[in-house]
């Protein structure tokens, strides 16, 4: 390998892993904070108990997510000078914004939740949770519209060899960032309502607090059920755009090779559902869809020559593993609101319970084993999905504008980057087993044991120190 394989590879490395933190905590914050808001306007200490179980969980996630991603910015200056000195004028604003409105008010509410129970009103300290579960959700767009740039290019002009920023409403409200930033952040809630289901059927297994976990249960299998849809109506956006945007991505994903009237689409190889895939891509069953040939052809006529093509095998089965582990966790959590759906009779049927007083049926054994068997499936696929997306515009880092190969520092040497790229393998995974143990303790620990929360005229006095 070169040097410039040896810094994508670190690149994808330290992204995919970092990316295993950042989808659970967008959507595992705003789990905590409805299960806070539940006990706030109930008063039901079994929603107390949740939140602060899962509280602790999003916390050591979160902190995880916050040292890996730091990296991530040391790497545009290591190993990607001449794309940073590129794109930094652009990228400089989204980032700026992510840091300033987001990320701080993302960590500075939630210092003020860590820190605030039985000390801040419980409206206040509610606020604080939300604070921090929007800033989540903040920052997640301001970098999702940085790396839309990436693959449509708006708002810009090119000066002296560097993208200047023409128009920064454009960037933010790029038609690739707000077709992206719903389906990603649908995914991630898909992935925290996955680890809620895991974590629930592995209590609702055991015996444990069996009246708490079913609570959570049912709340994960509404929040996966909802984001899914949400997901294949954004995926089928996502189509679109890249009919018209990034055409050798989507030609690339299907595996088709030469431009095709009525093109079919192939969920698996050798099953074909004709004429789908340009209904998919443009709502005509009769539209032409080019192929990756055809399109390797174009693109040297009009950028010169070169190998315009991604990694097929990558895209093809990298789309194929999201679509279907998606799927599949969709329909995991419909089948769980069918099985734990409300008794309308009593056990000897004889006679129907009014709705107010009907209780859910428990989930069956063998649909808790399964769920605990798909805590892997969402992680997986949202990777899946990043290496769609970024594989399948290579080999540009900016689509139309710069390739990859012209992006990578010109000072840096092979023996560098292998040094960083083993030193940060190395990190990542005691990391990885560090937040494997701390995680596995607590979750078997369960949550804390119902105790009163103490008024204001029963809590001591702070100690006075000089």
């Amino acid at each position: 390998m070169d040097a410039l394989d040896l810094a994508r590879w670190q690149f994808g490395i330290t992204t995919v892993y970092h990316f295993l933190f950042v989808p659970l905590t967008i959507g595992l914050g705003v789990f905590v904070a409805a299960m806070q808001t539940a006990w706030y306007r109930t008063g039901k200490p079994e929603y107390l108990r949740l939140t602060k179980f899962f509280g602790k969980l999003f916390l050591i996630n979160f902190a995880l997510g916050v040292v890996t991603g730091i990296v991530q910015e040391f790497q545009f200056g290591m190993n990607w000078s001449e794309y940073s000195k590129f794109v930094g004028d652009v990228f400089g604003v989204p980032l700026a914004l992510e840091a300033l409105l987001a990320f701080f008010l993302e960590s500075t509410f939630l210092g003020l939740w860590i820190f605030g129970w039985d000390r801040l009103p419980k409206r206040i300290h509610l606020l604080t949770i939300w604070a921090a579960a929007i800033g989540s959700n903040i920052s997640a767009y301001f970098i999702l519209a940085a790396n839309a740039w990436m693959k449509h290019p708006v708002g810009y002009v090119v000066e002296n060899g560097r993208a200047q920023m023409t128009d920064i409403w454009a960037v933010l409200t790029n038609s690739t960032a707000l077709a992206q930033v719903p389906h990603v952040v649908a995914g991630a809630f898909i992935v925290a309502g996955v680890f809620v289901l895991a974590v629930s059927s592995y209590h609702l297994l055991r015996g444990k607090d069996v009246e708490v976990f079913r609570k959570s249960l049912r709340g994960a299998l509404v929040v996966t059920a909802a984001a899914g849809v949400l997901v294949v109506a954004t995926g089928d956006l996502s189509a679109k755009l890249l009919h018209t945007q990034q055409p050798m991505k989507l030609a690339a994903a299907e595996g088709l090779r030469h431009d095709e009237q009525g093109a079919p689409f192939s969920p698996i190889p050798g099953v074909e559902i004709p004429k789908l895939l340009s209904i998919l891509a443009t709502n005509d069953p009769n539209a032409t869809i080019q192929g990756t040939e055809d399109l390797q052809r174009r693109f040297a006529q009009q950028f010169g020559p070169g190998d315009y093509r991604p990694n097929l095998p990558v895209v093809y089965w990298s789309f194929r593993v999201m679509f279907g582990l998606g799927l599949a966790t969709t329909a995991l959590s419909v089948v769980g609101l069918w099985l734990t759906r409300r008794r309308r009779t009593s056990p000897d049927k004889s006679r129907r319970i009014p709705r107010k007083n009907r209780e859910r049926r428990p989930p069956p054994t063998w649909f808790a084993r399964l769920c605990l068997l798909a805590l892997p499936l969402p992680p997986i696929a949202m990777i899946a999905g990043w290496l769609l997306s970024e594989i399948g515009r290579q080999p540009w880092t900016v689509q139309g504008e710069l390739l990859t190969a012209a992006s990578v520092s010109p000072g840096v040497t092979h023996t560098e980057i292998a040094i960083s790229l083993s030193v940060f393998t190395v990190l990542y995974g005691v990391m990885a087993i560090v937040e494997t143990v701390l995680l596995v303790r607590y979750i078997k620990a369960g949550p804390p044991p119902e105790t009163p929360t103490p008024t204001p005229a029963e809590r001591p006095e702070p100690a006075m120190s000089y």
